[in-house]
């Protein structure tokens, strides 16, 4: 039988975060792998990649692995009711729940996180408390059935591992030499500790506007009062 995997897909997605496990998704043997959307129309992507959605979410059929990708997108859709009763109903029958990056904010909107381990990136990680997760810094965090990944080119780890769980670790690696998936970067400024202070200030500033939207619909869906604004070095 068909491994049926979508991929949540919605205006102002993080490409990568959708493109990269989809790349690995669709080397799994038997995977048929859906872009899915609230309609058929083109949906333009944060950095306006023009995505084709191969589903809408009316006519989806029970997934085996639902992907909710991250990005700017993501503060509508936490408020997004259809979307949301979409990700619940699915969950109920699904093998695997996942999410890339900032995609886990909306999987704790659907409620979905409850109690559970999960990671997003870093600049929205110490949010997922505010939906009763168990915020946890690493690349990949699994509990249970549910699989998150960490900041966008985390999900071809997310996606690697999963791939792992579904069909095993040689067809895993398989998938992983095919995209020769050696990563050496030329830079140590991955993550917020590693990056340098002028490099982790400009991010910061980049990522300001997004991160008070965010803050301001977490707290008006969960009722949190003790969200942490962020300030001029952190939250």
């Amino acid at each position: 039988m068909p491994l049926e995997i979508g991929l949540l897909t919605f205006p102002d997605v993080q490409q990568l975060d959708l493109t990269a496990p989809y790349e690995v998704f669709v080397g799994i043997p038997e995977a048929r792998v859906h872009l899915v959307a609230a309609d058929r129309g083109p949906v333009t992507s944060s950095t306006g990649l023009v995505l084709a959605p191969t589903l809408a979410m009316a006519d989806c059929p029970q997934l085996d692995v639902v992907c909710v990708p991250g990005g700017l997108g993501v503060n509508p859709l936490m408020q997004d009711a259809a979307v949301l009763a979409f990700l619940r109903e699915q969950a109920e029958g699904a093998r695997y729940v996942t999410s890339v990056c900032t995609g886990a904010l909306v999987l704790g909107a659907a409620g979905l996180l409850r109690g559970r381990r999960a990671t997003t990136h870093w600049a929205s990680l110490d949010l997922l408390a505010a939906f009763g997760a168990i915020p946890v810094s690493e690349r990949v965090v699994r509990d249970g059935n549910l699989l998150t990944g960490g900041g966008v080119t985390a999900g071809i780890d997310f996606a690697l591992t999963l791939a792992a769980e579904l069909s095993g670790r040689p067809a895993a690696e398989a998938i992983q030499l095919g995209l020769e998936y050696a990563p050496a970067p030329p830079f140590a400024a991955g993550t917020p500790t590693a990056a340098g202070p002028a490099v982790l200030a400009a991010v910061r500033g980049r990522l300001a506007a997004g991160r008070a939207e965010r803050e301001r619909i977490v707290g008006a869906i969960t009722g949190a009062t003790d969200i942490v604004p962020w300030g001029p070095t952190g939250p």
